[in-house]
């Protein structure tokens, strides 16, 4: 026979900085490119979607950090 202990309540969410974890991805990127446009200066057989791969991901940081950024305002009524 199995029994069904009652549903225990979900958590509150969890409070974190969206700002700041978008911010050090977009940072991540942004290095990366930089390290990408580096090798390629200096004659590294380096593919050119690779280059194009870091700067959109730094591109869409920067729209993320953005967005965070508007949101949090929104919802702490600033």
């Amino acid at each position: 026979m199995h029994l069904v202990s009652p549903r225990r309540p979900d958590p509150p969410p969890l409070e974190t900085n969206d700002v700041t974890i978008i911010a050090a991805g977009t940072a991540a990127w942004f290095v990366a490119l930089v390290v990408v446009l580096v090798l390629k200066v200096a004659g590294t057989d380096i593919h050119d979607w690779w280059l194009w791969m870091c700067a959109a991901g730094t591109a869409l940081g920067l729209v993320g950090v953005r967005y965070c950024v508007r949101r949090r305002n929104a919802l702490s009524g600033r």
